[in-house]
Parts: structure tokens; sequence; C-alpha cells
């Protein structure tokens, strides 16, 4: 089977799971949220920004590593990955624990702590299953992978429901979360058919860490955004806010299945082409219009239906996600043409291009949310999330030394799909004007041909 193949097979198997996955999180989160309510799901939020951080700064970006090395790594590199792993987990784990006194004191009500402690033990777990998962990734072997995972998100439910059902409130996200993970490390050495084993080389230590410590700095200072709404929404405005934008996010999230699964295909699929500009080129300006085309209309659509679907669904206390939607949305939307610009950079090793850009956006974010959230509440965190979109103009500098990539389709559909976005603050039939700007390019011929050209590519395998 050749890369192209594999590439659209393995994306075949991503976007299903990705799919599925979202039917699963949608009932699961839905009845969750609506049996404990939005301060115990901001809690739990919070918690979960946390110890996702912790994990993340844990890894070292060990996981890219095995999937990038030119030469295929053998069992010894895996095993090498593992006991990193295990010993940068640990300290992850203390790290943490270290820092409840901080925590507590800015967060200033303790709610927050118990359910953070508990969740740090997921660390050491998460760590754990990187190499294996790697070993999958390298392969593009997405089978394995998208049943592993799923398998994981339906049991994390599963616990979750009927604990949450059962009066165990916050403690039901938290209990299933460690199950969840728990699977995860087991099912994903089993498949592999890799056993940890301890094993030392410093050389192999250096090399890991050297390329993940560029990795994982870039992706240390962007994964500082999951730390804004626990952090600075909690500390300003409180557990039952936290909820509103998580839940926001979450169905952002959801809807934004297909941009997950081809951004981590991106990693190994680009990889194959790091030495042919024109051809990585000609990839990342029908990955950028697919992005846009595939995330926009749900995004528009979800925008229209929101003011039914979130009472309706979910409760009237979650009406506060109506306000925050089209902003985090926007965000998500402007991203989907930008991801992969951080895709090619990683593969060709210009990790500190990606940073840049990330401390510029945390900056931006971080600056904003400080000043905006103590005045406007909700809507504060949302305006943060806009201004924040002016330091995607770094990655493109960053970008246009080795290629310069044309932007223009990717845009004019952007365009079109953001204006809708403000639904939810117009009532109808003014809605309907929101859609002209759509309109009017679906009309027009050449972007319309593009869209069809591309979808006529898409299905001849390229």
């Amino acid at each position: 089977m050749n890369l192209r193949e594999k590439m659209l097979k393995g994306g075949a198997y991503l976007i299903v799971r990705q799919g599925f996955g979202l039917i699963v999180g949608f009932i699961g989160v839905l009845l969750i949220t609506r049996a404990i309510g939005p301060g115990n799901y901001g809690i739990y939020t919070t918690a979960y920004g946390i110890v996702v951080y912790l994990s993340n700064l844990a890894s070292l970006g060990a996981h890219v590593y095995l999937i990038r090395r030119e030469s295929e790594p053998d069992i010894n590199v895996y095993h090498q990955a593992f006991t990193l792993m295990f010993l940068t987990g640990c300290i992850g784990l203390v790290l943490g624990l270290a820092t409840i006194p901080i925590f507590e004191w800015w967060l200033q009500n303790r709610v927050f702590i118990p359910p953070l402690i508990t969740m740090l033990l997921a660390i050491p777990l998460i760590t754990l299953a990187g190499p294996a998962m790697a070993r999958l990734e390298r392969d593009l072997n997405y089978r394995p992978i998208s049943i592993i995972e799923l398998t994981g998100q339906i049991i994390n439910y599963v616990i979750a429901i009927l604990l949450a059902y059962h009066g165990k409130g916050v403690w039901a996200p938290v209990t299933g979360y460690l199950a969840w993970q728990v699977f995860n490390l087991l099912a994903t050495c089993i498949v592999t058919r890799l056993l940890p084993r301890p094993t030392w080389s410093w050389s192999l230590v250096k090399e890991i860490v050297g390329y993940g410590a560029g990795y994982s700095v870039s992706m240390w200072v962007w994964q500082l955004r999951s730390l804004v709404n626990p952090l600075i929404v909690g500390r300003f405005a409180g557990p039952v806010a936290v909820g509103n934008i998580a839940l926001a996010i979450r169905l952002v999230e959801a809807l934004n299945f297909v941009k997950t699964a081809t951004w981590r295909l991106s990693i190994a699929g680009f990889a194959k082409l790091q030495r042919d500009y024109l051809r990585l080129k000609r990839a990342l300006e029908n990955a950028m219009l697919f992005q846009v085309l595939a995330v926009g209309p749900l995004f528009v659509f979800f925008a229209y239906t929101a003011r039914w679907i979130i009472p309706f669904v979910f409760g009237d206390r979650w009406t506060g996600v109506l306000s925050i939607y089209p902003f985090i949305a926007l965000g998500y939307l402007f991203n989907a043409m930008f991801s992969m610009h951080s895709s090619v950079l990683f593969v060709l090793g210009r990790t500190w291009g990606v940073t840049s850009f990330h401390m510029v956006h945390i900056l931006i974010f971080v600056g904003s949310a400080l000043f905006l959230l103590p005045h406007l509440g909700l809507i504060g965190y949302g305006l943060a999330e806009v201004f924040a979109l002016l330091s995607y103009l770094v990655i493109h500098l960053n970008l246009v030394g080795l290629f310069r990539p044309h932007y223009t389709d990717a845009v004019l559909w952007f365009l079109a799909f953001s204006v809708p976005l403000g639904a939810t603050y117009v009532n109808l039939p003014y809605t309907i004007l929101l859609l002209i700007p759509l309109c009017v390019v679906v009309l027009m011929k050449g972007p319309r041909q593009k869209v069809l050209e591309y979808i006529k590519f898409a299905r001849m395998g390229g």
C-alpha cells in the first residue's frame, strides 16, 4: 500500500472514529451535564484542564519524536521511551501535588481541590500510553487506534453517567476519566505487544529530549490556552461560568471532529513529504480549504439551532452557552485554516516558528482575558478569543520563508461562514440576513468550481 492509500485509509478511520466519538460524546456530555449542572461541571473542567496540561508537560514530545524519526525505531527505543515517560509522569504527578496550595490560593475556593488531587493520579498513565500509541500512528495504523479510543470514550461516559444519576456530582466524571486512562494504557500495550521494560541509554534520552524539547516548549505555551477558562474565568467569574464556557468549547470541539482527525494525520503524512516543498505546499493549500469547508457548515448550523437545542437538550441552566458560542466558534474556524501550518513547521524542524506564534497568541489571549473578564464576564472571554486572532500573522510570516501558500479560497469561505455565527444574538427573521455573505460566495463561479474540483479530487483518492 503506497503513502496516498495509507493516508486516505488512515484518514477515513480517523474521521469515522471522530464521527462516532461525536455521537458518543454528545450523548455523554448531555446526560452528565443535565445531572450534575454547570457548577459541578465547572469544577471537573478546572481539574481536567490542569491535569491535561501537566500530562502534556510531562510527555516531552516523545510521541512526536517516535512518529517523525526517519529511521524505524527498534524495540530498545520504545523501551527507553516507556522508561522516560514513566519517570516524567511521576514528576508531573509530584509537581501537581506540590502546586495544590498555589491553585487553592489563586482560585479562592477549596471546592476545586479534592477532584484535582484525585485526577492528578492519571498523569503517569497518560504519559506511559504515549509510546505504544506512537507506534500505531507511525505505521498509519489507525484502525486499532480508532477502536481503542472509541471504546475508552464509551467506558468513560458509561461510568460517569451511572454515577451522575446516583447523585455523585463532580465525582462522576472524575471516576470515568480515571477508568478511561487505565483502559487506554492497557489496550495500547496489548495491541502493540509492547510490554514496558526498564531501559536506560543516555544517548537515546538526549535524542528524544533534544527533539522533544523544541516541540514540547511550543505545545506547552499553546496549551496554556486550556488554563484560561479554569484559572482566569474560575477566579473572576466562578465555577458556573467555567461550566458554561467549558460546554461551549466541548460542543465546538465536537463539531470540529474532522479538523481534529486531519491534524492528527498531518504529522505522519507531511513527514513523508518533508523533502518535496512543492508537494508539501499543495498539500497544505488543499488541507486549509478542506478544514474550513469541513467545519464551517456545522458551526453555522449549530448557531442557527442553538437557541432551541441548548435549553431543550441541556436545560435552562445552560443558556449562558448561547452568549459565548459565536466567539469560540469563530476562533476555531480561523484556527482551522492555520493548524496545518504548525504541522508543516514541526515536520521541518522549525519548532521555533510555531513557538513564537504560540507565545504571541497566549500573551494576547491571557492579557485580554485578564483585562476584560472582571468587567464583561463571559463576553470578556469571547472578545479575548477574537483579539487573539491577530497572532496568526506570526505563523504566516514563519512559513513564507519556506514557501508562500495561497489563501484566497480558504479566506473567502472563512468570511462567508463567519458572519452567520452571530445568529445566537439576532432574532428571527433578521437571522436570515446573516446568510447573505454565504449565499454570495456559493453563487460565485470561482469558489464553487474550486470546491467541486476538490471534492472530485478527494473521491478519486488524489
